[in-house]
């Protein structure tokens, strides 16, 4: 496998991280409503289990507050209860047509818990960046034994992958920055 093709292959797989990264950190709650929060809620839906936004209409008309519309009422009660069930602490009430999900302001220190989960989501894509890193080193070192490139390639292209590594661990320094400044702003 040439130099390059693995270089582009690590450098892929190392954006997919970030993505799952930006992802994660999407559904910590940072005190602003938003419909993101609810992305891992799944309700029973005709005995499957289906998505909440393929379900009904999420909004959020204000900062404080998540309107559910579902698309047939007989859901209300399901989709109360699976929000209710979620590791969310959000307490939605139904008046049988919609379901509103208050979002209250997380104290101090429930800001500080979310913060650290943020560290930890964080640490984990980087332990992913540096698990591709390794394995396109292994893939280079592979291409030294084959003989099918030089000492110098091989060290010019283990160089080009750590300056890759550390460029994506710096993208994941700065997006965790960013939310923990999110998390922590009142």
């Amino acid at each position: 496998m040439p130099l390059t093709e693995i270089k582009k292959e690590a450098e892929r797989r190392m954006g997919v991280a970030i993505e799952a990264l930006k992802t994660e950190l999407r559904h910590l709650r940072t005190g602003r409503a938003s419909v993101s929060l609810l992305d891992t809620i799944v309700v029973e839906y005709y005995g499957t289990a289906t998505p909440l936004n393929q379900v009904a209409n999420l909004s959020a008309p204000d900062a404080t507050m998540l309107v559910i519309s579902p698309w047939e009422p007989s859901l209300c009660p399901v989709i109360e209860k699976a929000i209710r069930t979620s590791d969310l602490g959000l307490n939605p009430s139904s008046d049988g047509k919609l379901v509103r999900v208050p979002v209250p302001q997380p104290t101090e220190e429930r800001r500080k818990e979310l913060a650290k989960k943020a560290h930890g989501v964080a640490e984990h894509a980087k332990v992913e960046v540096r698990h591709h890193r390794q394995e396109a080193n292994d893939k280079i070192k592979k291409e030294l034994k084959a003989a099918t490139v030089s000492q110098d390639d091989e060290r010019r292209a283990l160089e080009e992958i750590q300056k890759l590594t550390d460029r994506f661990v710096g993208e994941v320094d700065k997006i965790l920055k960013a939310k923990e400044t999110e998390i922590m702003a009142r």
